[in-house]
């Protein structure tokens, strides 16, 4: 009976570790819902969720006000968005997030934009 028991808290540890390395690894938050509005939203819309989305980011990280990166952001969103192949962007308005590639174009836009790069 002990044993059976131990091998059952095994088992339940070893999946619990699994999931939490795989939702780790992912790219797309645990519990995360993509708002529906992205399905219908116009390029200018997608483009200000991104540049409002990166003000609100790199004011964290760099402790300023949100509206001092008014600029940078909206020049990080405008390449981003510029940069971005329509597969692309239909896979931002699925998930609400950028793929793996379109993550490699926000990057260098961020650079361009001498924007902080976000840890990972």
């Amino acid at each position: 009976m002990i044993s059976t028991f131990r091998a059952l808290l095994t088992v339940a540890a070893l999946t619990f570790s699994a999931t939490a390395a795989l939702a780790a690894a992912s790219n797309t938050p645990t519990l995360y819902t993509p708002d529906p509005a992205l399905k219908t939203a116009t390029m200018a819309d997608l483009r200000a969720r991104v540049s409002q989305a990166c003000s609100i980011t790199q004011a964290k990280m760099q402790n300023v006000a949100e509206s001092s990166l008014s600029g940078k952001c909206g020049c990080y969103a405008g390449r981003t968005m510029r940069s971005l192949s329509a597969d692309e962007v239909q896979a931002y308005r699925d998930t609400g997030v950028f793929n793996d590639s379109a993550r490699e174009k926000a990057l260098a836009a961020i650079d361009a934009c001498k924007l902080q790069r976000p840890q990972l």
